[in-house]
């Protein structure tokens, strides 16, 4: 098969969507497929390059508004394929796909990631291009693959679709077992600050207004009810990060709040191996939360809040707690009951690693990902 993938974020840039068309891409390449992943222009980025086994687009923008870049020439570029791939939202680059999936009769799957969602007028704009997205674009669609079928019931964009939303199927997100395992050094934690007898909850997220839904601020929160040997370390940059840190010394938390920045995909797992749990707060439109695979995979247990999609992926007292994580003091009652108990701890994170293996590794989404589209070519 010949397949083009469509997202409006790629790497360089550390953000879920974008690392899940690179796995989705990277996985097909190697089972014999002709992949080409077509993105924004992003500065320090080579405008084309083949890495690994993918051909890479980078289109210039007209415009770019936030992670929605207008690409005018991705209509003409996306002449020839099998079948189109598009990682949605992408505020117009969307219809655009849907355009070129009608012109030159490819068939379109999209991966929906999560809703649009914003506050005030913003809010507004984005709900009613969503309603007019899934009645143009998402409705043509040949298969919608969704990160959990309960996240999507759920979501606005599945209720929008209303008799179209058979068409649905679950695929979930993945993780590189072998990149993110158990085995390997952990980060040096003192090179943070951070004394040898503390204890470790580990947030990772990009602190920007696109991800504002990732709900740091809820942590910080809970933070001020626990012990002062526990201390957080938060991975993630963004335009949002200078109003967290003042939060954080306006809750008397300076010294115990340690903002690391962005880090690499490479260097991610010593710092998983290293924290104690992981804590993804998030509110919708949170739809599954790579981070905590991520920190499953290396063996180290999870608390998320309880909500559609997030919590199909955390088995609550098995590898981690789903808690409603909007009530601060239950969110810092849940990471003291897994800090308690190290045994506990240690055979939550062993029993996530077995979890991450048999369903979460790329391989094994990679398979999936290939019989949606020999079904669909047929």
């Amino acid at each position: 098969m010949h397949v083009a993938h469509v997202t409006a974020t790629f790497r360089p840039y550390q953000g879920g969507t974008g690392n899940v068309c690179y796995y989705h891409a990277r996985e097909l390449a190697r089972r014999g497929h002709a992949v080409d992943v077509f993105t924004a222009a992003m500065r320090g980025a080579p405008r084309t390059e083949l890495a690994d086994g993918m051909h890479i687009h980078r289109l210039p923008a007209l415009l770019q508004i936030g992670n929605a870049p207008i690409l005018p020439g991705i209509v003409s570029a996306l002449r020839g394929f099998d079948l189109i791939h598009l990682h949605y939202p992408f505020i117009l680059g969307a219809e655009m796909a849907r355009a070129a999936s009608a012109l030159y009769h490819a068939p379109l799957v999209i991966s929906f990631h999560n809703d649009l969602i914003g506050d005030g007028t913003r809010a507004a704009i984005l709900a009613l291009y969503q309603r007019a997205s899934a009645a143009l674009t998402v409705s043509s669609a040949a298969r919608v693959c969704a990160v959990s079928l309960d996240h999507y019931h759920a979501s606005n964009l599945g209720q929008a679709l209303g008799n179209r939303r058979e068409v649905a199927v679950e695929l979930p997100n993945g993780v590189d077992v072998d990149h993110f395992c158990p085995s390997g050094p952990a980060a040096d934690l003192a090179a943070y600050g951070i004394p040898p007898d503390a204890r470790v909850a580990l947030f990772v997220a990009a602190l920007d207004r696109a991800h504002h839904f990732k709900r740091l601020d809820r942590l910080l929160q809970a933070a001020k009810h626990l012990p002062p040997e526990v201390y957080l370390l938060v991975v993630g940059d963004g335009d949002l990060r200078a109003g967290y840190e003042q939060e954080a010394h306006a809750l008397g938390l300076t010294g115990r709040i340690v903002f690391v920045g962005s880090v690499g995909h490479e260097a991610m797992p010593p710092l998983f191996r290293a924290a104690h749990l992981t804590v993804m707060p998030s509110t919708p439109p949170e739809s599954f939360g790579l981070a905590l695979v991520e920190s499953l995979a290396c063996g180290t247990p999870v608390i998320a809040a309880n909500i559609p999609g997030v919590r199909t992926v955390v088995e609550h007292g098995s590898d981690g707690l789903l808690v409603d994580a909007g009530d601060p003091a239950a969110l810092a009652a849940a990471i003291q009951q897994i800090l308690a108990d190290e045994a506990t701890r240690q055979a939550m994170g062993q029993r996530g690693r077995a979890k991450v293996q048999a369903r979460y590794a790329w391989p094994v989404i990679g398979a999936r990902l290939e019989t949606i589209y020999r079904e669909v070519l047929r």
